[in-house]
């Protein structure tokens, strides 16, 4: 059964069971009218008969003188002696000798019950009548409820029609309704079908919403588009990075078997080979490497050794070492720095500062200029540094920290270059110190990396 069907169902049925407690309630309440009123008439028959009823001293039967028992057309009414003896009666009843309540003959009291005389329903009041706590006999006035049972049987049949009719219609409107406000779930299953078949997540869920109102299942429509576009992101990142890696191997291992190919033609091993090599294999080294610190902060294996950090110091030994790195190539300059202490790993915040220093000198043409800084503002630490490098495409800086990404418009790849995932490491290394990395980089006029940290105090 669909969601759809079992809806409607539920909707139908739930319509249903309120008519029909409704429908019990009206029922009731109308019976209950009726028969009050009834009751009521036939109290009044009572009351005025007895009003004009009068016994002699001695209080006999046969001496009680009764009012025209024909008073009310609507009333049969009877007098019975105490030892069962019809006294007299209305002219409607004609010549029934029947009882209209065998029971209440004997009640002793007031009582008000329906009675099934020759087929006709009746509502009876029997009353005794009292001389001196003394019972002379019983007066029963009924009156035909044949028209009470019309009223119930129509208001029953009234409301049976409506109660179908109601629920038809309930099942119909649902039914409607529900159709219009599940499609775009059938759009969500039919765009994951193709998605499925196709292997396209560039697909997007079609979804207007009626109006300007919001409701659940559009929420579930751009979440679901977001989704979509987030693993379309992965996968062609993944897709990218395997492309990267497959290449960056090959080149390595091409080298790698070239020489040893001709090491053995040659039967011994010259310098240059073994520098390619050595070369070749650290670069395949530096992957593996950059491959598990990724899988191992993904997975929350790669653990943060927290203790306070003199960033002066820090900076300094990152300062000397990218002078040795430049030579003479271009030139590395130490702008400001203040006396910072932050509370951190201190490998992983040499990690960072000194992949985005070689990123900086990598990328700078010769005669160019890399800066360093660090400086204390408020109650956070900044560190820059600052290329006069090509720079980096507005297009690709959104992405720059992505995982796999290289922006490979503005930057050259060669034999030393990374594999796109010193940016993400770096990115993930700051972000778990508490702090933020951010970038801002202009084509032809370098780049700029600025970390901000929390001070310890």
């Amino acid at each position: 059964m669909t969601l759809r069907q079992r809806f409607t169902l539920l909707y139908s049925t739930f319509m249903g069971g309120i008519l029909l407690i409704f429908g019990a309630s009206v029922y009731i309440l109308v019976n209950v009218i009726l028969l009050n009123q009834v009751d009521s008439m036939l109290a009044v028959v009572v009351r005025d008969i007895t009003q004009v009823t009068k016994v002699n001293a001695l209080g006999e039967l046969n001496l009680i003188s009764l009012p025209p028992l024909d008073m009310t057309s609507n009333a049969y009414i009877q007098v019975w002696a105490p030892d069962g003896k019809l006294i007299a009666t209305s002219p409607s009843i004609g010549t029934l000798t029947k009882s209209l309540d065998p029971a209440g003959l004997n009640a002793g009291l007031a009582i008000y019950e329906d009675s099934y005389l020759d087929g006709a329903h009746l509502r009876v009041l029997s009353v005794p009548l009292m001389l001196r706590e003394r019972v002379i006999g019983t007066l029963q006035v009924g009156a035909s409820l044949s028209v009470v049972d019309a009223t119930r049987g129509n208001l029953l049949s009234i409301m049976a029609v409506i109660a179908v009719v109601a629920v038809l219609m309930s099942a119909i409107g649902s039914w409607v309704i529900l159709g219009r406000a599940l499609s775009p779930l059938e759009s969500i299953a039919e765009t994951v079908d193709q998605i499925n078949r196709a292997d396209d997540l560039s697909r997007r869920i079609p979804y207007q919403e009626r109006g300007n109102k919001e409701d659940e299942i559009g929420d579930l429509v751009v979440s679901f588009n977001q989704t979509l576009e987030r693993l379309e992101s992965l996968f062609t990142s993944q897709q990218r990075f395997l492309a990267d890696v497959s290449h960056e191997l090959r080149t390595p291992l091409t080298v790698i078997k070239g020489n040893v190919d001709l090491i053995r033609r040659m039967k011994q091993a010259d310098e240059e080979s073994l520098s390619s090599i050595d070369q070749e294999a650290g670069r395949l080294t530096r992957l593996v490497g950059g491959l598990l610190m990724l899988a191992q902060a993904e997975s929350g294996k790669l653990t943060l050794v927290l203790k306070p950090v003199e960033l002066d110091l820090l900076l300094t030994e990152v300062f000397t070492e990218m002078r040795i790195l430049a030579g003479s190539k271009l030139h590395v300059h130490l702008n400001e720095i203040d006396q910072v202490m932050v509370n951190g790993d201190r490998d992983r915040l040499k990690q960072v500062i000194l992949n985005l220093a070689s990123n900086a000198i990598q990328y700078t043409p010769a005669g160019g200029d890399v800066y360093l800084s660090l400086a204390k503002i408020g109650e956070q630490a900044r560190i820059i540094i600052r290329d006069t490098g090509p720079g980096i495409p507005a297009e690709d800086l959104p992405h720059i920290f992505d995982r796999f990404y290289r922006a490979e418009k503005s930057r050259t790849r060669s034999t030393t270059s990374g594999f796109g995932l010193g940016l993400s490491i770096a990115h993930w290394i700051v972000e778990h110190h508490g702090g933020q990395i951010k970038v801002e980089s202009k084509e032809g006029k370098g780049t700029t990396f600025v970390i901000w940290l929390g001070i310890l105090q």
